[in-house]
């Protein structure tokens, strides 16, 4: 599979701000991105703050940013998530349970996981989450975190939603940055 879009030339400041995040190279991604330089400026700094500036703890932004590429059928996003998600702790049950239609099915997750998932879920499929869903995340995040979880699903959806619509070939693995 290749793009819908020629990858543009990776030259500028803006390829150089997308370059320094992701530790020199730029991805197929970023290529396309760079056919709109304020907007490839614009996704570098809101995806920087979620990759890294957050206060979640990294097996929660992993499993949404996983469970997300799953329900918008972004493979890029799952192949470059997947060994980070290890790294944070999700084990081949938690990746295996993330692809399924209903991954709360089995009793895999801790109790701030299941909430995230479930939250995840709800915001992603449906926009509105509801009540008891929202109230769950409340016991395990703070205000910041749930401002970070909420934008950080929003944000997902947005990649995930760019990848597929250009049609980005999954990548060979991991995606620094």
């Amino acid at each position: 599979m290749t793009a819908r879009l020629p990858e543009a030339s990776g030259e500028g400041p803006s390829a150089d701000l997308l370059r320094a995040r992701r530790g020199g190279a730029l991805t197929v991604l970023d290529r396309l991105l760079l056919h709109s330089p304020p907007v490839a400026e614009g996704w570098n700094a809101l995806l920087g703050a979620l990759r890294g500036g957050t206060a979640l703890p990294a097996d929660l932004l992993e499993l949404v940013v996983l469970r997300v590429a799953v329900l918008t059928g972004a493979e890029f996003e799952w192949t470059a998530h997947e060994p980070i998600g290890r790294r944070a702790g999700l084990t081949d049950l938690h990746l295996r349970r993330l692809r399924a239609d209903d991954p709360a099915a089995e009793p895999v997750w801790t109790p701030a996981q299941a909430a995230v998932l479930a939250f995840t879920d709800a915001s992603a499929r449906a926009v509105d989450v509801p009540d008891a869903v929202f109230a769950a995340v409340r016991e395990h995040l703070d205000d910041r975190q749930v401002v970070e979880l909420t934008v950080l699903v929003g944000g997902y959806c947005m990649v995930s939603r760019f990848l597929v619509a250009m049609r980005v070939p999954p990548s060979d693995g991991e995606v620094a940055g």
